[in-house]
């Protein structure tokens, strides 16, 4: 697949034109995943500053999933049968990443920045083994999505999930663990080697010990100790004193407020713009000091950002439309929101076995660095994977319920398909719509016309008679909406968002 240069030149200010069919799904492509045909529909015509503001406010108050019966339990609450206790337990396993995974489908902006801290705050379920600390873990990435970056720094290092995933259940006054503080620096705030030193995470585990009182049965949440702390004087980025954990959230915050709101606002930029940040043929480096001169003005309020970004001139150049290559949960949740084919849980515990032969287990990242996304996601056999996959989706939706293929196609190209009976003309609307810019050029797109009209006499296609093709009436028209879907599926163009 090509490598897409980041050609954008375009600044911050504000996209002002009303949105047209392209730029609306461009939209719902990355700040969710994706959205129907009458979603895009009702966006056009309306201003990226009315809509960016009403899926914002939608997602700033949003409550995060209540919690599941087990959410509270230890391993007390579990079977002393250890057959049944691990029945069980993968029984509520299953639940909740059912539940999460329907939430990222209904909840837009929400879920994909819930998701996109999952990645960045990471932590592993097969680490700390304890499914009551992953719901406290989802909970806190929901309620702090899009509210205060400092507030989330400060509360995900005290869920449990994270004490234990990266050893700070371990990190004793008379025995630092600088696990916690390394990860803290290097992969949540600042950046590798970036405004700190070797001293500075050690004087930091010191500040951040105590945290490790964990009952008397697993599964416990863990809790405060202050005969574990440290209670020494410690110096942290030049400042010394008797520091403890909300000591060194202010400390950093205080000290190093630049390199964090560059270092943030360029994973933004990278998630939900263009992988690469840093091409000098484009304006990247200049939007994100502009992200970030909005994150310090805002006291590290998230929306702001967002809100700046996603209006932007910049967000809705065409360089930067098409250019993200999608995870495999893009992939597969992107399809189901655009076909608006009619999916059940069966459906979405298929995505998730298929997601974790792809590279991206749910609640269980390949490592603390995270997915690393973008073109990782192509090599030779996760492509392989990605065509046969989405290909048994597909044909899954086929066979339960084939009408709703022509449903669909009927959808972009009309109520009622008498519009045209050129298959063609019909074809290049569904490409169009499935693929962020269509396909390369009008070659591929009569390879793919091809498809479309299927084994159907090209007599049907010439009007005139009682028997012309419509999409609307025309029994094999499902199947070959079928064979259009499946065939784009193979596509690089559809890898793309």
């Amino acid at each position: 697949m090509e490598y897409f240069v980041n050609c954008n030149s375009s600044t911050l200010a504000p996209y002002t034109i009303p949105l047209d069919s392209t730029k609306a799904a461009h939209l719902y492509r990355r700040l969710g995943f994706s959205a129907s045909v009458a979603t895009i529909e009702q966006a056009v015509g309306q201003t990226a500053s009315t809509l960016v503001d009403s899926i914002i406010n939608e997602a700033l108050n949003m409550p995060p999933l209540p919690a599941p019966s087990w959410a509270d339990w230890t391993n007390a609450d579990y079977p002393e049968d250890d057959q049944l206790r691990n029945q069980i337990r993968n029984a509520q396993l299953a639940e909740w990443r059912l539940t999460y995974s329907n939430a990222l489908l209904e909840n837009n902006l929400r879920e994909r920045l819930s998701f996109f801290w999952s990645n960045h705050f990471v932590t592993e379920i097969d680490i700390y083994d304890c499914n009551p600390f992953l719901y406290y873990y989802i909970d806190c990435l929901q309620r702090n999505a899009i509210h205060n970056f400092k507030t989330f720094v400060s509360e995900i290092g005290l869920t449990s999930a994270m004490l234990y995933y990266l050893d700070g259940v371990y990190n004793n006054g008379n025995n630092p663990n600088e696990n916690y503080a390394r990860e803290l620096y290097e992969l949540f705030t600042l950046g590798e080697g970036n405004g700190y030193t070797e001293e500075d995470i050690i004087e930091t585990a010191k500040a951040l010990t105590g945290y490790v009182e964990r009952g008397e049965v697993g599964c416990t949440p863990v809790t405060f100790n202050p005969e574990r702390f440290d209670a020494g004087s410690k110096t942290i980025l030049g400042q010394t004193g008797n520091w403890g954990y909300d000591d060194v959230i202010d400390i950093l915050f205080q000290q190093r407020t630049n390199e964090i709101a560059e270092f943030i606002c360029r994973k933004f930029y990278e998630f939900f713009v263009h992988p690469d940040s840093k091409d000098e043929t484009g304006n990247g480096q200049t939007i994100i000091a502009g992200m970030a001169a909005t994150f310090v003005a805002s006291d590290f309020e998230i929306a702001p950002v967002l809100s700046q970004l996603f209006k932007s001139q910049h967000f809705f150049d065409d360089n930067a439309i098409g250019v993200i290559i999608k995870s495999p949960y893009d992939m597969y949740f992107n399809f189901f929101k655009e076909t608006s084919f009619a999916y059940d849980d069966l459906n979405i515990e298929e995505v998730n076995n298929y997601t974790r032969l792809l590279g991206q287990t749910l609640f269980d990242p390949f490592d603390v660095a995270g997915w690393q996304r973008d073109r990782s996601w192509i090599n030779t056999n996760f492509m392989i994977g990605r065509w046969l996959t989405i290909e048994t989706i597909i044909e899954g939706f086929y066979q339960s319920d084939n009408e709703q293929f022509r449903s669909f196609a009927l959808s972009i190209t009309g109520n009622d398909g008498t519009d045209s009976n050129n298959p063609d003309i019909i074809a290049r609307q569904i490409i169009d719509y499935m693929l962020p810019k269509g396909l390369l050029g009008e070659p591929e797109y009569d390879k793919a016309f091809a498809i479309f009209r299927s084994d159907v006499d090209d007599t049907y296609y010439e009007g005139g008679t009682d028997e012309t093709w419509t999409l609307a009436m025309w029994q094999q028209a499902p199947f070959q909406v079928y064979l259009l879907l499946q065939y784009l599926a193979r596509q690089p163009e559809f890898q793309l968002k």
